[in-house]
């Protein structure tokens, strides 16, 4: 029962596009999109006028334990609390109300964004969020019974699937738009843009994927919820996950990433607190650890020769009972980064790798994100996708470069998860 639409923006061959790249773009109540009817138009402007209710990881494990059944249910005893199908029903009755809202503001963003807009992928994923955003509003608005609970699972599942080649999918908006400069067909913008005169692109890319997050953290909670019990986790979040179990995980991995390319890996040293565990997404943890291995692996093998002796690659985890966070140091001598590269590091638009290369990784059909064959791999994304991954729940990732020697990255993750995600506009 979605209702049909058509996306028909053309791609101009020189774009003068409405606003400058230093505007803000905000909410606009009675704003028309581009490909949608004028009632879908504004049934998103409804929504993206509403707030995003952010979340904790101690919100979704509590949640999970149904320990927030009672404001469903009034009259619920004690022992009742556990029961999934109530847990499953509350979850999707805030699910059916969130995710629109969300949807919302992420459309309105992709509407408006400078430059971007324009560059077919990007009205791709739009395409694709109007989509999901109409299939989820025209489900009931209430869902009381379990048969509902079920068929929206369904629904979230295909929307879910759907939504996971996106991150690819941005990426290659983000080759189209660097190529569009290159080739001179942005009026006032060259090859020689500053960063900082793309500061309002920087800033919609890491709202873009900060909520991307979010959005996949609440259905992925959801989905996984339904699935048989595993021990120590509640849905997505392990209540016992140890740093030193991921990080051994993404050494085995990124090991057999740079073997492949280069033959051979460094060693990496693991040390402090092995033995600490602490509730956390592990597959975001992973996400974030093989990156960084990745690329110290990469840069010791260049800056040492392939024939070389490759001093070892350090972990350090260092956490203590009273410790704000949990935080892991990845240290490696690859000869560091110059120092008028460092914020570029965080950009997804300037990136070192080949042009050849980026254009053979964007052409190819993505299956998974997190994939170690992911297309994602020198086209300038790992490092901040990772960072967007730890400010999720309230961490951090920083980097410290010493040029002609090495690079120290710090990860910041918080031990008590009653941190709130952050849901920019």
């Amino acid at each position: 029962m979605m209702t049909t639409m058509m996306l028909t923006r053309a791609v101009r061959p020189i774009y003068r596009h409405r606003s400058t790249i230093f505007r803000s773009f905000a909410v606009v109540a009675d704003a028309a999109f581009e490909g949608v009817s004028e009632e879908v138009s504004k049934q998103i402007c409804e929504h993206a006028l509403q707030p995003q209710t952010s979340v904790s990881l101690k919100t979704l494990l509590q949640t999970g334990r149904g320990e927030f059944l009672h404001k469903t249910y009034k009259n619920l005893d004690h022992e009742e609390r556990g029961a999934t199908e109530q847990v499953l029903t509350q979850v999707a009755g805030f699910m059916r109300r969130e995710l629109p809202i969300r949807l919302a503001h992420r459309i309105q963003d992709l509407e408006r964004v400078p430059y971007m807009s324009e560059m077919p992928s990007v009205v791709g994923v739009k395409k694709l969020y109007t989509q999901s955003f109409l299939e989820i509003v025209e489900f009931n608005e209430k869902i009381i019974h379990q048969d509902e609970e079920e068929e929206f699972a369904r629904l979230l599942e295909a929307i879910y699937s759907r939504h996971s080649k996106v991150l690819v999918q941005m990426a290659r908006g983000a080759y189209e738009f660097r190529d569009a400069i290159r080739l001179g067909q942005f009026e006032g913008l060259s090859t020689q843009t500053s960063y900082d005169q793309m500061e309002s692109t920087h800033e919609f890319l890491d709202r873009f994927y900060l909520c991307r997050i979010g959005i996949r953290v609440l259905i992925g909670q959801y989905l996984a919820l339904r699935q048989p019990p595993v021990e120590n986790y509640i849905g997505i979040i392990c209540s016992q996950t140890s740093p030193y179990e991921i990080v051994k995980r993404a050494i085995d991995d990124a090991s057999f990433m740079c073997t492949r390319k280069y033959g051979d890996a460094p060693e990496v040293i693991m040390s402090g607190r092995l033995e600490q565990t602490f509730p956390y997404v592990p597959t975001h943890l992973h996400y974030i650890l093989l990156e960084l291995l990745k690329n110290s692996m990469r840069a010791t093998v260049d800056w040492h020769g392939v024939d070389g002796d490759f001093p070892p690659i350090k972990v350090v985890i260092a956490d203590g009972d009273d410790n704000e966070d949990v935080i892991i140091k990845v240290s490696d001598e690859g000869g560091g980064i110059p120092r008028s590269n460092m914020k570029k590091i965080w950009s997804y638009l300037f990136t070192t790798a080949d042009p050849a290369i980026q254009e053979g990784m964007i052409s190819v059909n993505p299956t998974d994100d997190h994939a170690i064959d992911s297309p994602l791999a020198g086209l300038g994304y790992g490092l901040p996708i990772s960072r967007s991954y730890c400010r999720y729940f309230g961490g951090d990732l920083s980097i410290m470069s010493m040029e002609g020697h090495g690079t120290d990255a710090f990860v910041y993750l918080t031990r008590l998860g009653n941190t709130r995600e952050p849901v920019p506009i």
